[in-house]
């Protein structure tokens, strides 16, 4: 992880250092921090991106600092959708341009939704980026500051898990042409990359250990390789007490680059490994 210069003020780093003082009252403050969010709502920043030369998960820090700054100079107010009732210190997004948005999807200000993406009754989260071409699908979220490349499916009740602090870490990475099973959890900072696509109810942290079925060889922990199938499993743990199942990820085939993640394409590879139906 690297970081990078930021399109954002260096005020924001002037009002970080001295945030303990700030509050509401401070206008000249929540001037800055408000421009700041503007620019990650319309896309033109964002918490963090992947180098495409380097690979590297670059981290944009001032971001994540105006966010967190969002917390302390904004007051809580009051806000309401038809019968719907709110009450926070960060209003809802307003901006939606070409964005199909279902009723009962929520995403908040500051989060970035581009043009053909499409929200069905879920959660996007302040800082949340998810590019052209994804579906957030029914009762799955973005958490705050995750990054969504394009054409990714996000099944029903996925959960991408968000971190602000502290601001230099990492968010989670789900790269393009991804799947993400339904009610599956990728957390603390993992990434999926490139195609992949998770079974259900898969669990990703940035530690959790990945093997592959065919060779048996170790992967990089907490990353779901470029184009493959994945699913949750357990490996076998002597403790004190006894042996225990610990939770693992198993990369069950590799797909060809550029393939389709046809959801059909992906209960066959399951069917045949004895996973779906």
């Amino acid at each position: 992880m690297t970081m990078v210069n930021s399109p954002l003020p260096t005020d924001i780093d002037r009002l970080w250092e001295r945030r303990v003082q700030l509050g509401p009252a401070d206008r000249d403050a929540h001037a800055t921090v408000v421009a700041a969010l503007e620019l990650l709502d319309r896309g033109e920043a964002r918490v963090a991106q992947v180098d495409p030369d380097t690979d590297d998960v670059i981290v944009d820090v001032r971001a994540k600092r105006a966010i967190l700054l969002s917390f302390k100079v904004f007051d809580i107010t009051e806000a309401s959708v038809g019968e719907f009732r709110y009450r926070d210190r960060m209003p809802l997004k307003q901006r939606f341009d070409g964005v199909r948005v279902v009723p009962g999807a929520i995403a908040r200000w500051g989060s970035y939704l581009a043009p053909g993406v499409v929200l069905m009754p879920s959660f996007v989260n302040v800082g949340g980026y998810v590019a052209a071409g994804s579906m957030v699908d029914t009762w799955a979220t973005v958490g705050s500051g995750a990054q969504i490349g394009r054409n990714v499916h996000l099944a029903g009740g996925a959960g991408i898990g968000g971190v602000l602090e502290p601001p230099n870490a990492a968010p989670v990475i789900i790269e393009d042409d991804a799947f993400i099973g339904s009610r599956s959890m990728v957390v603390e900072s993992a990434r999926v990359r490139t195609g992949a696509k998770l079974g259900a109810g898969v669990i990703l942290t940035r530690s959790t250990r990945v093997f592959d079925a065919e060779t048996g060889d170790e992967l990089p922990r907490g990353e779901a390789p470029a184009w493959s199938v994945c699913v949750g499993s357990t490996r076998i743990k002597k403790f004190p007490g006894g042996e225990f199942g610990m939770p693992c990820m198993l990369v069950l085939k590799r797909l060809p680059e550029g393939g389709s993640h046809d959801k059909l394409a992906l209960e066959d590879i399951l069917r045949d490994h004895g996973l779906a139906g």
